[in-house]
């Protein structure tokens, strides 16, 4: 038996997703027309034997995340519950928090993923990987490439390049240390607890410590338990045999902003593709023009001299105009496009309204909004003389006004 867990993060994460994230828990935002964490659910419920889909987070529930929940499970026939901690515990601290929960039933492993990431999820492959070494005291995580200044923005992975195991492992380095980077989906037995029990016990003792120094007291169980896997964890663990890397060839990236759900966005498309046709719009005679990937939700309501795409999502209750442009957009749940409006690398949000003829464009995030971007100087757009890329977004019930009477 097999369980999968999704870290979703709480509430005083993703700034870098507003306004967006005022409005709806980041987990929730829709990406190629679903939650962003019903990508990873759709993933997890397409392993053998894997039972229940666990959702970690400090959220507080609400009436988003239950309806959320209830038709996920309607969806894919699978029980999906919803943890809260009470703080942020951090990716490892989540995990040690509810174990019991995790572990109730005795699975054999359990999958972790970050809902903050955008993947293939080679699911399947990592645990058929991990199966073939037969150890129920090794773990695994998948790794992708990345250029060298990509790298030091993430978790980087030095590995046998016969054997697979973590050899070392740095979050977030100051210099180069591997183009091999950290996905955030990992593939765990129970035994992970042991290492993470241990460094509670020693979190504990220094607060302990700490405490009798400064004579005063402190909540040493909830500051105990804010546990880091990457830091914690996994540095601790390379190099000892334990720790195996995964190599995806399919696509990754992260979700930190609004401008890498757009990227998303065109790559959960392009799958559709191959996985999902029947997701995206064709053209079809007296319907609009359709270029590249396009979702459109049934009940949208677009006019036929609209050309659409590519890398377009169109939400619940969308109304498009005629002689509308959109392209590489989100139009999120009752946005109206009033005719003759061109849309390019932006987001519409929830109701907002565009006026006739009216122009909302963004600078294109290719070929991946998640490079790190020098810092340009405050009063310029510039860096390096090209145009520093930054998609435009309008929140919930914005009003762009029609530049004509």
């Amino acid at each position: 038996m097999l369980r999968a867990v999704i870290l979703i993060g709480g509430p005083q994460k993703g700034t870098r997703f507003r306004p967006l994230s005022f409005e709806v828990p980041k987990p929730l935002f829709p990406v190629a027309g679903v939650p962003m964490v019903q990508h990873h659910i759709e993933a997890c419920t397409k392993v053998p034997n894997l039972k229940e889909i666990l959702l970690i987070g400090f959220y507080q529930p609400n009436e988003a995340l239950n309806h959320f929940l209830v038709s996920a499970q309607q969806e894919f026939k699978i029980p999906i519950r919803y943890l809260q901690e009470y703080a942020a515990l951090g990716t490892g601290g989540g995990i040690y928090h509810f174990r019991d929960q995790i572990l109730s039933g005795n699975p054999a492993a359990f999958f972790v993923l970050n809902a903050d990431v955008c993947s293939e999820f080679p699911l399947e492959e990592m645990l058929a990987f991990h199966r073939q070494r037969g150890s129920s005291d090794s773990f695994l995580m998948l790794g992708t490439t990345a250029n060298r200044k990509q790298s030091l923005n993430y978790g980087c992975i030095v590995a046998n390049a016969d054997t697979h195991e973590v050899l070392h492992y740095v979050e977030k380095p100051s210099t180069f240390v591997s183009e091999l980077i950290n996905c955030g989906i990992y593939l765990f037995t129970p035994t992970i607890f042991h290492h993470i029990g241990e460094v509670f016990q020693r979190n504990q003792q220094d607060l302990l410590l700490y405490s009798y120094l400064r004579e005063e007291s402190t909540n040493g169980w909830q500051r105990a338990e804010a546990i880091r896997l990457e830091q914690d964890i996994f540095t601790a663990l390379a190099g000892q045999g334990r720790l195996f890397a995964y190599k995806t060839e399919g696509f990754w990236s992260q979700i930190k902003s609004a401008g890498s759900a757009i990227y998303a966005n065109r790559l959960y498309l392009s799958c559709y593709s191959q996985c999902h046709p029947e997701r995206l719009t064709q053209n079809q005679p007296g319907g609009p023009s359709i270029r590249g990937n396009v979702y459109i939700h049934p009940t949208a309501s677009v006019d036929p001299s609209a050309v659409l795409g590519p890398n377009v999502s169109i939400g619940k209750g969308v109304t498009i105009g005629a002689g509308v442009r959109v392209r590489e957009s989100i139009i999120l749940h009752g946005a109206s496009l009033q005719d003759h409006t061109c849309v390019l690398n932006s987001i519409v949000g929830w109701d907002s309204t565009v006026g006739r003829w009216a122009r909302v464009e963004g600078t294109p995030s290719d070929p991946n909004p998640n490079d790190p971007y020098a810092k340009i100087d405050s009063e310029t757009l510039f860096r390096d003389g090209r145009l520093t890329p930054s998609i435009t977004i309008l929140g919930k019930f914005c009003i762009l006004l029609s530049p004509f009477p």
